[in-house]
């Protein structure tokens, strides 16, 4: 296959999911006639009809219920958040309801969540949060956040025939990121990857921030220090196994992320490797995230965000250490 966006990447995935099973149903505001305001449901209402796909009132909540509603009648609803800060509305539908109605009840909760999140995209507050903390704190939840073309097609087919509800954080700035995807790779929840091998200083990422850790690794690299590059994929489960078995290797580690670094969901990353793998660590951990402050107008935002100069120094004050 020719490269395609991560854009397209997931209109293919949400246009297989709609042809393999007449249960998945699309639906959001704008996402029908319009095809979404980034066009990720471009072109899904005219092949498989307003029935299948289409528009709802701008009510978060009333969409995440209806949701519920569906499911009981035997639909798998694939709902849109047209923005990340746009889900607050539907946050009591979504922790109090959808996350806990299978321990309630006995009956799971097929739900995938989409979400496009983070910023570098240069708007304002409620278009370029990062609230994946929040959800995945929540128990019954998981949470997904690819990086690339190719996983956001494999990670979404599993979101969508997963039986629990799946919070799919889509990075928008990344949605014009091309790259060959293979549909027929599967890629299971909870499962991260080693984006690029290293030795000398582990970074953890997720979603947006794993292109600009690799942008670091480049660049460490010319002065001869060696970053390994975990993508997370998956955030609640958490792979574990895969993040000590990096620090095996480099023994210190960095935590990128867009959110606040205060309570954000890198603490749950140090807190687990101090739980599980305090033994292999040979320098005190760091986190990298947006200021704990709301999200500011555009100009600010490269102040404001994690990037390679912050990974940079982050990493020589690790190999400084001891």
């Amino acid at each position: 296959m020719e490269p395609v966006t991560m854009a397209k990447a997931i209109n293919l995935s949400l246009r297989d999911a709609l042809t393999q099973d007449d249960s998945v149903l699309i639906f959001g505001e704008d996402v029908g006639t319009l095809g979404g305001v980034f066009r990720i449901t471009d072109g899904l209402q005219k092949t498989f009809g307003a029935e299948r796909v289409f528009d709802t009132p701008l009510a978060e909540s009333a969409i995440i219920g209806i949701c519920i509603g569906l499911v009981l009648r035997g639909f798998k609803p694939v709902p849109e958040i047209q923005f990340d800060g746009f889900i607050y509305p539907a946050f009591d539908q979504i922790v109090s309801h959808v996350a806990k109605y299978r321990n309630r009840t006995g009956v799971s909760m097929p739900i995938t969540i989409r979400v496009p999140f983070g910023g570098h995209i240069g708007a304002v507050e409620h278009h370029s949060e990062s609230p994946e903390a929040y959800f995945a704190h929540t128990a019954g939840l998981k949470v997904v956040a690819p990086a690339t073309p190719g996983d956001a097609y494999a990670l979404l087919q599993s979101a969508i025939a997963d039986p629990d509800p799946v919070i799919f954080f889509e990075p928008k700035a990344r949605y014009y990121l091309k790259e060959e995807i293979d549909t027929a790779r599967e890629v299971p929840i909870g499962r991260a990857r080693v984006a690029r091998e290293g030795s000398g200083v582990t970074v953890i990422a997720y979603g947006p921030t794993v292109s600009i850790a690799l942008d670091a690794a480049k660049t460490a690299e010319k002065e001869n220090i060696s970053l390994e590059v975990i993508d997370l994929r998956t955030l609640s489960p958490l792979d574990m196994p895969t993040i000590l078995e990096s620090l095996r290797k480099t023994h210190r580690a960095i935590v990128v992320h867009e959110a606040p670094v205060f309570g954000g969901f890198g603490a749950e990353i140090v807190a687990r490797i101090a739980d599980d793998g305090f033994d292999l660590l040979e320098a005190p951990l760091e986190r990298i995230g947006g200021m704990d402050a709301p999200y500011p107008p555009a100009r600010y935002e490269k102040l404001y965000l994690p990037d390679v100069d912050r990974i940079l120094e982050a990493a020589d004050v690790a190999l400084a250490y001891g």
